[in-house]
């Protein structure tokens, strides 16, 4: 009691007794009035360890009606009595009060305890005030509490350029006219605060006759993980149309920044759905209406040698590498043509030298592009670096968090396998420094893909997912299927299912003939890996664990008639992915022996009856591996 008393003293001239809303607490109060510049705030006796037995004790901000609050935690120790901060020592926090007090009964956002790693560090009221609740019970401990800053901002910057759909809560619309600027903003309900639990809401986009949308979500922070969309409760999703029920191009969730979406037409219907416990941050977005580009462009069958079939010029769409407009510096956009030819200067003959040139390719919806190199023959010497630096090459870049990132590098004269980008830009720069008769340069063709590269299944082109396809045992017993893009490097930041649909009496049995998929296992988000996962229902499923890293041939197999198989990828590096064939097996144990070693050959060979008990009891015989 004494050193509960020595605090209240010591914190006198800040503390006011909330008898009007909570008589058990005391107050710190932080005004924007008093404190328009913002300031710090502390715990008790900060930087040395808190008193313990605080029943309770405010920190009130409270901004101007049009300010929200903004805190900043700098240092954050306080112990943690259970998992869920619930007993011991802990602070709540109330983030949505539509008054300037709270009570035993204004529920709060969310508690906090234990070190600066475990709590959201920076936290934003979605009205004018914010309250910290503190509270401490025994025993003493080391804890040294917690130092932020505060600062009140304006409400105003967080306002959305749409129109509220009357009769909704939050359903707006965008209407392009020559009376209204052609861009602005959207946020998720009460950004930067945290969203509410169980809403959904829409955002409809309406262009004019020749114009596209561009959408570019700058901040995304939904939940906390790697888990595939799929099993997530909250998610956006943009659909390339008017409402929900046209094509998904894009999926959304966990956490990521610089995401661009372009529209094929003149709509675009963007939803919004949280129900997760845990609501977080949520996103906030630009949008543009855009002009279509209406420059006439080369016919993709007319190629002639050292022509390209493209723009010579910087549309409006994507970033210019390069301000010189020349033969060699060039977009290709999907509006014009869906696949082409580009080559170096000259082609087939020998490339100037001292040539820089730079090839941008901009698809949209769910386009993908990929190139695919018939030939590349660029002059090289016998000791020519591992990275294709300092000498003539052709480097791949794409857009990962709204940077220019390198994938891959090629030089000389090896092989090449395709490409493709993460989303619907990519870019090829070639650098031709030196000059041989014996050097043609390169001839790839280009194409603006949906299926991602995928030649096995069904796509569903009307599933929720961009990159979803569909294996019926009644369309084929067996088959193969890959990774995207396989053999060539699989895209960064991308997410696939494979959906295998047998017969009541079926299941599905699942051998991987190549796998590279880049990771650690157990393939967690701790170590940024990329993972392959399996599943016998749409959730997750714990009988199986991910898969990543470089693997021997192995068999999966299911144990109902549905099986899932997802891929998924993060925006850190890339690999070749897998090649993987499949067999529908009935109850009496009948399977096909000889599965196919590419992607495009089809399961042949003889079938084998086995009893239903030895298809148990003999992995051997099925070759599978355990799990």
């Amino acid at each position: 009691m004494m050193q509960r008393a020595v605090l209240l003293l010591c914190w006198l001239p800040l503390l006011n007794h909330c008898h009007a809303v909570n008589p058990g607490c005391s107050c710190v109060v932080y005004s924007s009035s008093d404190r328009p510049q913002g300031g710090t705030f502390t715990s008790p006796y900060y930087p040395k360890r808190y008193p313990t037995n605080i029943d309770c004790l405010l920190y009130t901000f409270i901004g101007q009606p049009d300010e929200i609050v903004k805190l900043t935690f700098h240092h954050f120790n306080i112990r943690r009595g259970r998992s869920d901060c619930m007993g011991g020592d802990f602070l709540k926090v109330f983030l949505h009060l539509e008054t300037s007090g709270v009570s035993e009964y204004t529920p709060w956002s969310g508690v906090l305890c234990g070190d600066l790693s475990d709590i959201p560090q920076v936290l934003y009221s979605s009205r004018s005030t914010l309250i910290l609740e503190f509270h401490t019970q025994g025993p003493t401990s080391n804890a040294t509490g917690f130092f932020g800053n505060f600062h009140f901002i304006n409400r105003r910057l967080f306002e959305t350029d749409g129109v509220l759909i009357p009769g909704t809560m939050c359903d707006l619309e965008f209407v392009s006219s020559q009376s209204k600027r052609q861009y602005g903003r959207f946020y998720s309900p009460r950004y930067p605060s945290s969203y509410p639990k169980n809403i959904r809401c829409s955002y409809l986009f309406r262009a004019r006759l020749k114009e596209r949308i561009r959408l570019f979500f700058e901040e995304i922070s939904l939940q906390k993980g790697d888990l595939s969309c799929l099993n997530r409760a909250d998610l956006i999703r943009v659909h390339d149309g008017s409402d929900s029920r046209a094509a998904t191009i894009a999926v959304l969730c966990n956490q990521g920044a610089e995401v661009e979406v372009l529209s094929t037409g003149s709509d675009l219907y963007v939803e919004f759905v949280a129900n997760s416990e845990w609501p977080g941050q949520g996103f906030k977005a630009m949008f543009q209406f855009q002009p279509l580009d209406d420059a006439p462009h080369p016919e993709p069958d007319k190629v002639v040698p050292g022509a390209v079939t493209g723009n010579p010029k910087y549309s409006v769409i994507g970033p210019a590498v390069s301000a010189t407009t020349s033969l060699c510096n060039m977009i290709f956009s999907s509006d014009s043509t869906k696949k082409g030819v580009v080559t170096s200067p000259g082609y087939p003959n020998p490339y100037p030298p001292r040539t820089h040139c730079t090839y941008e390719f901009q698809g949209r919806g769910k386009e993908r592009v990929q190139v695919v190199f018939q030939d590349l023959n660029l002059y090289h010497t016998s000791n020519m670096a591992k990275e294709c630096k300092d000498v003539d090459s052709l480097v791949a870049y794409v857009h990962i968090d709204g940077k220019k990132e390198k994938i891959d590098s090629f030089c000389g004269g090896k092989p090449l396998l395709p490409i493709m980008s993460n989303g619907p830009w990519l870019s090829l720069e070639f650098n031709g420094f030196t000059s041989s008769r014996d050097s043609r340069g390169f001839k790839a063709v280009y194409s603006f893909i949906e299926n991602f590269g995928i030649t096995t299944g069904r796509q569903e082109v009307q599933s929720q997912f961009p990159c979803a396809f569909v294996y019926n045992s009644n369309e084929t017993r067996n088959g193969t299927f890959a990774s995207p893009n396989y053999p060539g490097l699989y895209p960064r930041n991308t997410e696939c299912h494979y959906f295998f649909n047998g017969q009541p009496n079926e299941r599905v049995h699942l051998h991987f003939h190549f796998f590279d998929v880049e990771g650690v296992m157990p393939c967690e988000a701790v170590s940024a890996s990329d993972f392959v996962e399996f599943s016998n229902y749409m959730s997750r499923d714990r009988k199986y664990s991910r898969h990543c890293g470089q693997q021997k041939e192995f068999d999966v197999e299911s144990d109902r008639k549905f099986f899932r198989v997802t891929f998924k990828s993060n925006e850190r590096y890339d690999a070749t992915g897998f090649n993987a064939s499949y067999v529908f097996v009935d109850e009496e144990g009948n399977y096909t022996t000889k599965p196919p070693t590419s992607n495009a050959t089809t399961l042949k060979g003889a079938t084998i009856t086995v009893l239903a008990m030895l298809l148990f009891t003999s992995p051997f015989l099925l070759g599978r591996v355990p799990l």
